[in-house]
């Protein structure tokens, strides 16, 4: 049985994907030389891991990347209470942060984890998400990067799932409503 049938709409093909991983990798380096800064990429797992395996391909510095699992979900809702399921096993202290996020929802995950990385001492936070849907928003964060802003649209595919499916699609698709209501 074919994940692909329980796609309602493709909303980013994977050649879209593609090419604004290009264009925000380029965008990064030149920011990143200009203010003559390397950054640690930091994933959270697991559905920023295709974004960010893409988007290292295209910044043309010598970084480093870890990753950190975080979760606020349960099923298709924010709950706002953060779990840190795996940390980081890199020394933050002093660097410059790239926080890579497949959406920014609500944006309670990204600035929880914003907060501990500058209390850990980072020197700075940027944030670059595939996916941005600001309608959303409960808290005042805002990516320094965005890929797509979308509407307030259940997506899966391309690292983001529904109960852990459909994160192997290679594009971003709008699951069927009769499958998470």
């Amino acid at each position: 049985m074919s994940l692909k049938q329980d796609i309602k709409e493709i909303l980013v093909s994977e050649d879209q994907i593609r090419n604004r991983a290009r264009e925000l990798g380029e965008q990064i380096t030149a920011d990143y030389e200009a203010e003559g800064k390397k950054p640690l990429a930091i994933a959270l797992l697991r559905g920023s891991v295709p974004f960010l395996a893409d988007l290292i391909k295209y910044i043309d510095l010598d970084i480093q990347y870890d990753f950190m699992d975080v979760t606020s979900y349960e099923g298709t809702r924010s709950t706002g209470d953060i779990k840190i399921l795996k940390d980081l096993d890199t020394s933050v202290v002093g660097k410059d942060i790239l926080l890579v996020e497949d959406i920014v929802d609500s944006g309670y995950t990204i600035q929880a984890v914003k907060e501990l990385l500058l209390a850990r001492e980072a020197a700075s936070v940027k944030v670059v998400t595939l996916l941005d849907k600001p309608a959303r928003r409960v808290v005042d964060v805002q990516p320094e990067y965005v890929g797509y802003p979308i509407e307030d649209l259940f997506v899966v595919g391309y690292g983001m799932d529904f109960n852990q499916r459909y994160r192997c699609l290679p594009f971003i698709g709008v699951l069927k409503d009769e499958l998470y209501r």
